[in-house]
């Protein structure tokens, strides 16, 4: 089995395209459940972000999982293969384990470096466990992914390469000190926007959200003041400042809502929850992801950034070679077995031809010619899990097992043997 990735990103679609894209909730669900009932599929997770989707699979067949998993992101996002296509990317096998790498140590993120994209990685995995949609292959991936993004994040300066979206978005807003701020929501995203804002110096915080009890835990956390979602518009008047991110599907801000009176608004979901006409009342500015990816445009890559690219060269390579290595294992198994069997089968003989021999004698001899398989074993053994990690190594594995006629599929070539 071969990974399989396909997805758009900021990099590839204008937000209008990954606006349309982006699946959630009961959609993100079934999407994960149909790839992975594919013929072609074996193990299946979504990546749905703000700015990204992306399908991660284990597959058999290349083209034919490439048609099928494109034409499932159509399906369920409700935009025609024939718009699609344009904006998709697609990495197979170690150039999707790189991207993955890369992704989680927020290299390809809008905002070189933020750490949402570990958490958000965390969820789709959690999400594809629950659904039983994901296996041993892709499973181990992930973790070492989160693993590589957690290395990246704790032992360089990427999180300083770049702002966060929140941060980014803010720096648009002027001097925050001693204004009101309203953050619609209270999930990751928003809780970042309120810490966010209390550090830089907002003092009358009010979180609104459709769960009051977990908006009242975000406010507590916060100093802040916790509302039920339908006070929104009363909320507007009073506010200077409104982040939204509840990603619900729907306008939770419209024109409608708001006075004229001076307020700067930043949509962080996808789709939308802010109607873009609110930019037609008097007095209201709106800052949304497409304006962020603008303002972040041809900002410096530092030395963090390339430490971080180093890293991930590095990880890389020890994931690869890792399971090049592991792939190698039953051809030795199997190589390591059928001369356990030779030996077992010719001693047998041996002592039926020599009966008179004793104990001692008996297993003298057994261990002098078990002594010999292994010290000619023990090289070709050694060099081939060696050569494994070279390009194009399974050909000596391959190779092996012309030449001794092995089946490593074999029940009994799959018994613990010590290699």
């Amino acid at each position: 089995m071969s990974v399989l990735t396909i997805g758009l990103s900021h990099r590839t679609a204008p937000v209008a395209m990954l606006e349309r894209v982006s699946v959630s909730g009961d959609t993100l669900a079934k999407l994960l459940y149909d790839v992975q009932q594919d013929v072609c599929v074996a193990e299946a997770m979504v990546v749905s972000t703000c700015n990204r989707v992306e399908i991660y699979a284990t597959v058999d067949r290349f083209h034919a999982a490439l048609t099928s998993v494109s034409r499932l992101l159509s399906v369920h996002s409700g935009v025609p293969v024939e718009e699609l296509t344009p904006h998709l990317y697609v990495h197979y096998d170690d150039r999707a384990v790189e991207h993955l790498f890369s992704m989680v140590c927020g290299l390809d993120s809008m905002v070189v470096g933020e750490g949402q994209i570990l958490g958000q990685v965390r969820q789709a995995l959690k999400l594809a466990q629950e659904h039983g949609t994901i296996g041993a292959t892709l499973n181990e991936l992930v973790q070492q992914a989160l693993r590589v993004g957690k290395r990246a994040h704790a032992d360089t300066g990427i999180d300083q390469a770049g702002a966060s979206l929140v941060t980014a978005g803010l720096a648009l807003a002027g001097p925050l000190e001693g204004r009101r701020a309203l953050v619609v929501g209270a999930g990751s995203m928003s809780a970042l926007a309120a810490n966010t804002l209390l550090r830089l110096g907002v003092t009358d915080l009010v979180i609104a959200n459709r769960t009051f009890e977990r908006g009242l835990r975000l406010a507590e956390s916060v100093g802040g003041r916790a509302v039920e979602l339908h006070e929104v518009p009363r909320e507007l008047v009073a506010a200077d400042l409104v982040i939204s991110c509840t990603g619900g599907g729907h306008h939770v801000i419209t024109p409608g809502m708001l006075t004229g009176r001076d307020v700067f608004l930043l949509d962080l979901a996808l789709p939308h929850d802010i109607d873009p006409a609110v930019r037609e009342v008097p007095g209201t500015t709106l800052v949304d992801l497409e304006i962020i990816q603008h303002s972040v445009k041809g900002a410096r890559e530092g030395d963090a950034v390339q430490t971080v690219r180093e890293l991930v060269a590095e990880e890389l390579a020890a994931f690869l070679n890792a399971g090049r290595a592991a792939r190698v294992t039953p051809t030795v198994v199997a190589l390591r077995s059928k001369a356990a069997g030779v030996v077992e089968a010719e001693l047998g003989r041996l002592l039926m031809r020599l009966p008179e021999l004793d104990g001692r004698a008996r297993d003298e001899v057994a261990l002098t010619v078990q002594r010999v398989v292994d010290k000619l074993l023990h090289e070709p053994t050694v060099r081939v899990k060696q050569l494994a990690t070279s390009p194009g190594g399974d050909h000596y594995a391959e190779a092996l097992r012309e030449l001794f006629d092995l089946d490593p599929k074999m029940p009994e070539a799959m018994r613990e043997v010590e290699l």
